[in-house]
């Protein structure tokens, strides 16, 4: 019977922009303390798995958590750079905060059409404030999803692009050099990563929580 070969995928620890609700996106925004707990409670999960291949972005958080999951495996000798896994871009909305961006949905200086996909990202408290505002309705009509981009940025379609083309590579790098793969990513990458491996419905995936502190294992 052929061995099946691992994935151990898991989001980088909380950031200063998490903590503050702001847009990151592909900005720079350095673990916090408690996200530096994170990335050490991930590193005790995966004590006691195998993998010889660790796969990061070249953002600091995606780095800095993984740093200590490595101090537990010797036997990964290749750690790989792959933007595929980054961050969803949110292009001119990087850096805002989500209240900023209620705002102005308030003075309705964004076409909210437009800006939908935006929406997906807020906490559940402030979405609960927008569809307030709006009415459920017009919250319904507005609230897209996969298809739109802030201006400058990504949508989650286009996330979910290059994430299927950096699944099928990977599952040809795993079985050509029969390891397995940790991989350091981010909320998005890793919504759409899912959608994909499990084949889950968009309804469902917009729904989902991507916690700090999990591990997500598949067999390939």
């Amino acid at each position: 019977m052929k061995k099946r070969l691992k994935v151990y995928l898991f989001r980088h620890g909380k950031t200063t922009f998490n903590r503050d609700g702001r847009f990151t996106g592909q900005s720079e925004a350095r673990l916090t303390a408690e996200g530096r707990k994170h990335a050490n409670i991930i590193a005790k999960k995966l004590r006691g798995k195998k993998f010889e291949v660790a796969i990061r972005t070249h953002l600091s958080r995606s780095k800095d958590t993984l740093r200590p999951v490595l101090e537990f495996h010797p036997e990964c000798k290749i750690i790989l750079e792959d933007d595929r896994m980054i961050e969803r871009s949110y292009g001119d909305l990087e850096g805002t905060t989500h209240e900023q961006f209620i705002d102005r949905i308030g003075e309705r200086s964004y076409d909210l059409r437009v800006h939908g996909d935006a929406i997906e990202n807020l906490e559940p408290k402030l979405r609960d404030k927008v569809e307030e505002f709006l009415g459920k309705e017009e919250y319904k009509a507005i609230h897209r999803g996969y298809k739109v981009a802030a201006p400058g940025g990504e949508s989650f379609r286009d996330v979910e692009k290059r994430v299927k083309k950096f699944i099928k590579w990977l599952k040809k790098y795993m079985r050509k050099n029969k390891v397995n793969v940790a991989i350091s990513a981010h909320g998005n990458s890793i919504r759409l990563f899912r959608k994909i491996m499990e084949r889950a419905p968009k309804k469902e995936v917009v729904s989902w929580f991507i916690p700090y502190d999990k591990v997500f294992e598949y067999s390939i």
